[in-house]
């Protein structure tokens, strides 16, 4: 896959210069084991998706590190969560800055193993899908229009130049289901395919759990529960009120966005511009894209989100 530039590149070379870790994290597909490749070409690259290398990195997880000759990236590290108790040990001894750059595509245990075995010592980072402006400087984007709305940002599509529809249909098969099983058991997989639906035909809109619960037929726990998955699994955000008072915000309803416009629309059976143009959905699949865009340019810059939303409108509050 040819490399297309990403802003992130940038923050993540200065991490690694301060942090013994640096953790990139994603959705699947996003590229995050490209630009990890791309930024440290010096590092011996290992995927944990290798059972070979799990297997070993679970049984010996010392004797799996000590073969390890130098600096190191560790991709889906959230395969091997007893690693990190070793790697603490090898950087406290070592400290060497930027010796070891993991990649995971779940934040559910991944983030709080490293919290718990890796504090102060690594830095995170999250990379989205590629933003507009990194599609028109790679020339996959030549002009700004409604079509935006619709634009698939995932780098294996552009440099492949693959039919859209197919690919999100394989993506969601291949790796969101794939996911899910992993992670909450799933016992009736099409309810839960209708459940990522119904969250599309929601997308700029306020999160109203016992409406999805009761639409879908599943409890409101349920409905709480698979949208922690969402949201852990990067597929959805949700973006808090904007109150002068600050526990207010923590307690009152969020609004719910896709993080892929693209993804968003093929759940709605979207499957061209014509028909986006005229959809019911197409202000909300604006709303979201710009919503996704504001956040990608945070996360590339290494910043935690300040967007809130008030009176129908999108807030930055500095921060």
């Amino acid at each position: 896959m040819a490399f297309m530039p990403r802003n992130a590149e940038t923050r993540l070379q200065y991490l690694a210069r301060g942090y013994f870790v640096v953790v990139v994290t994603g959705p699947r597909q996003s590229g995050k084991s490209t630009l990890v490749k791309h930024a440290f070409p010096d590092h011996r690259y290992v995927s944990l998706e290798d059972l070979d290398q799990r297997e070993l990195a679970e049984q010996d997880p010392r004797g799996f590190l000590n073969q390890l000759d130098g600096k190191t990236i560790l991709d889906e590290a959230q395969h091997c969560p007893d690693l990190f108790s070793y790697i603490q040990t090898r950087v406290d001894e070592r400290q060497q800055p930027g010796e070891f750059i993991l990649t995971g595509s779940q934040q559910f245990g991944l983030l709080s193993d490293i919290t718990q075995s890796l504090a102060g010592r690594a830095a995170l980072l999250t990379l989205l899908p590629m933003t507009n402006r990194e599609l028109r400087h790679a020339k996959k984007l030549t002009r700004i229009s409604i079509r935006h709305s619709f634009a698939v940002p995932f780098l294996s599509i552009h440099d492949r130049m693959l039919d859209p529809h197919t690919w999100y249909e394989n993506y969601v098969r291949t790796y969101l289901e794939r996911d899910v099983r992993q992670l909450i058991n799933v016992r009736d997989l099409r309810t839960f395919q209708r459940f990522t639906r119904m969250c599309a035909g929601r997308t700029g809109q306020l999160l109203n759990l016992s409406s999805l619960a009761n639409d879908c037929g599943i409890t409101h726990n349920t409905a709480n529960a698979w949208i922690s998955l969402l949201e852990a699994s990067y597929i959805v955000h949700l973006l808090p009120p904007h109150h002068q008072n600050f526990n207010k915000r923590m307690v009152k309803t969020p609004k719910l966005y896709f993080l892929d416009t693209g993804l968003a629309t093929w759940l709605l059976g979207i499957q061209s511009c014509e028909q986006l143009i005229t959809h019911v959905q197409k202000g909300a699949l604006f709303e979201t894209w710009v919503v996704s865009e504001l956040l990608k340019a945070r996360f590339n810059a290494g910043k935690s989100s300040n967007l809130y939303f008030c009176s129908g409108v999108i807030a930055l509050v500095t921060k």
